[in-house]
């Protein structure tokens, strides 16, 4: 099995050093393209790979790339965003990139930069990365020494700078138009769009922002070819994915297997299955913001187009196991809590509804739940759906709630008939 992406971190061990890097094969991408290929040419490649973000929306990397404007005429300076702003719960397959082969990193933006014709690029790094802020400043400083970044690279006449920024510690950043107003100093809420980043981003000029796990194949499909990467899969989707899994089970950790491995192969080959004294009941397949799946489809491929017909999405590939012994209400109470938290409060329904929702979680959880309470969050289901907001924040938190209403109705009804949480050893009432 081909690991591209994690073939040379080692967990615990100090990342390549740029010299160690160039030894196994580093920057020959960047060699490549500056010698021998054009940026359209690149642009084609990378489309034809069918290389698909991995940042959750699962969109073709190439196609994206072509709607930025090309040639004299184009708008400049161009500008590519690592979007490095792991936020979403449960997910944590960036860190184990940014931290185990940072130079792979800048490899990949250089060559996205290139395809676009940037000259400016950004990291946008979550804030509680520290480590990976130290290993990343570094290679950037080797790279710059080296002649990879900075003017005139290898002499081929293309020039790029790269530069860290860290965050402050909001979701929203994940979105790609509010990380972009939070590079330029602003609130971070989401713009509307059209125009898309694509023609019109930072500081009104061409952007494109790419994830990190997107980023990092990049040298790799450069150095291999299109056909190589789609060989990778055991799926339609191309190439490998970085998977995780979270939960009482007994290896939890993050994976390089290939697109279109079985659901039940990661949880219980890789994973370890469940602990002792605990039984599946559900999980969510791609971080806090997609839909539960159960025992039924544990046999599905982790790709976009089977997860998404089983009614979630892929995400970031990273689960977050449900067991037997943790209460489904809680469980989603406290993701409703962390969506109501960093709702920016531009639009309506995500600034009221989701603190609505998340308070009658909270009193059915307690025990103080009413029938009537089922149908109110049945609403809300809808009414913050896709098409409601402003962005996709609310529509995604509303992602596990809905799915656990149909999954473990039954679990949120005792708690309602019952009034009280039946996991709670010694239940108390509210204060």
């Amino acid at each position: 099995m081909e690991l591209p992406l994690t073939q040379h971190i080692v967990p615990g061990r100090k990342p390549l050093s740029l010299k160690e890097y160039e030894k196994v094969g580093g920057y020959q991408s960047v060699r490549k393209i500056l010698k021998a290929m054009t940026p359209v040419e690149v642009q084609t490649l990378v489309k034809d790979s069918n290389l698909k973000g991995r940042g959750g929306a699962g969109f073709n990397t190439g196609l994206k790339w072509s709607f930025v404007p090309m040639g004299p005429e184009a708008a400049t300076p161009k500008y590519l965003v690592a979007n490095a702003d792991e936020m979403e719960p449960g997910t944590f397959k960036d860190r184990l990139l940014l931290e185990g082969n940072p130079h792979q990193l800048i490899e990949g933006m250089i060559v996205a930069a290139y395809a676009i014709q940037a000259t400016i690029s950004y990291v946008f790094l979550r804030w509680a990365y520290k480590l990976a802020a130290q290993e990343i400043t570094q290679a950037i400083q080797e790279a710059q020494e080296a002649g990879y970044l900075g003017e005139n690279i290898l002499g081929s006449g293309f020039s790029l700078e790269m530069h860290l920024h860290t965050g402050v510690g909001r979701y929203m950043c994940g979105e790609e138009t509010a990380l972009l107003n939070a590079l330029e100093g602003k609130r971070a809420n989401p713009r509307a769009k059209p125009p898309f980043p694509q023609v019109s981003g930072l500081y009104g000029k061409p952007t494109i922002v790419n994830n990190v796990e997107t980023l990092c194949n990049l040298p790799h499909i450069v150095n291999n070819g299109a056909e190589w990467f789609k060989g990778l899969s055991q799926s339609p989707d191309s190439g490998t994915k970085l998977f995780g899994v979270s939960g009482r089970v007994k290896k939890p950790g993050c994976w390089e297997l290939p697109i279109g491995t079985t659901i039940r192969e990661i949880l219980e080959e890789y994973a370890g299955g469940m602990q002792d004294g605990y039984l599946f009941k559900g999980l969510l397949p791609g971080g806090a913001s997609t839909d539960f799946l159960v025992e039924e489809h544990l046999d599905l491929p982790m790709d976009y187009g089977s997860i998404q017909s089983a009614g979630s999405r892929m995400g970031t590939g990273t689960m977050i196991i449900l067991d037997d012994q943790t209460c489904p209400v809680g469980f989603v109470h406290n993701l409703q809590h962390f969506f109501a938290q960093e709702s920016c409060g531009f639009c309506t329904p995500c600034r009221e509804g989701l603190p609505w929702v998340e308070k009658i979680l909270l009193a059915i959880d307690r025990g103080e739940g009413k029938p009537e309470h089922l149908l109110t969050l049945d609403f809300h289901t809808k009414y913050l759906g896709p098409g409601n907001t402003f962005c996709a924040l609310a529509p995604g938190a509303m992602e596990p709630l809905q799915s656990a209403l149909k999954y473990f109705r039954e679990d949120f009804e005792r708690h309602i008939h019952e009034h009280h949480c039946p996991w709670s050893k010694v239940w108390q009432p509210s204060i």
